[in-house]
């Protein structure tokens, strides 16, 4: 597959010096970032010799194809990842991806913790990569599931009865942000979790609103 290198963003570059912002740690030596600079340097290359577009989103780097999210780099405390949009569709066969939750859908990480797994698995980091990006090409993307076929969780179940005009409001919602809800909703494993999760979004459930809208 011949590429074409994309040029470096001036935006990732602060990202990498400073990190997300998004956290008070931001700019300090114990952002994650720090945790990690030769291994997301080094991915950072890999992505750009691979032909995608280097962009700022989220506050982290994201790499697209055809204005197509396909990639994100990040940094974590355990581990740095290379996050696939559409990684549910791809072949894996060396059994190097991840789901970063139990309910995650199309997401799916391939993560490091040392340089040298960075290096040895360069060529097959490259293959995954080109094979992302024939998946946007050909729009081969796995169909979410839709909202009916995930379960509410039981904390649901009690604040509806408190609040039954919850579950009106909620089936009144479009499907996508139905299943954005309940996706957040059954990602905590813990009960006490769920609930406070659930409690949070109830004034944007009774009026309308998706996770995001303000």
């Amino acid at each position: 597959m011949s590429v074409i290198q994309k040029s470096m963003n001036p935006l990732i570059d602060q990202y990498l010096a400073q990190g997300c912002g998004r956290c008070l740690l931001g700019g300090t030596a114990q952002c994650k970032v720090h945790l990690w600079p030769k291994i997301l340097q080094h991915l950072r290359n890999i992505l750009l010799n691979c032909g995608l577009q280097e962009e700022l989103k989220w506050s982290v780097p994201c790499y697209t194809y055809n204005k197509k999210n396909t990639i994100i780099l990040a940094a974590f405390k355990n581990y740095c990842s290379l996050s696939f949009f559409n990684g549910a569709s791809l072949s894996d066969p060396h059994a190097l991806l991840s789901a970063p939750g139990e309910h995650s859908q199309s997401n799916r990480l391939m993560k490091f913790t040392t340089i040298k797994e960075v290096l040895n698995l360069e060529n097959t980091i490259k293959a995954y990569i080109f094979e992302a990006i024939d998946i946007e090409k050909q729009g081969k993307h796995l169909k979410p599931k839709k909202a009916a076929e995930l379960k509410f969780p039981p904390e649901w179940q009690q604040v509806i009865q408190k609040m039954p005009a919850l579950q009106k409001a909620f089936d009144a919602l479009t499907p996508g942000r139905q299943r954005a809800y309940l996706i957040y909703f059954l990602g905590a494993k813990q009960s006490a979790t769920r609930f406070t999760r659930i409690q949070k979004f109830v004034p944007h459930i009774l009026k309308g609103k998706g996770m995001n809208n303000a």
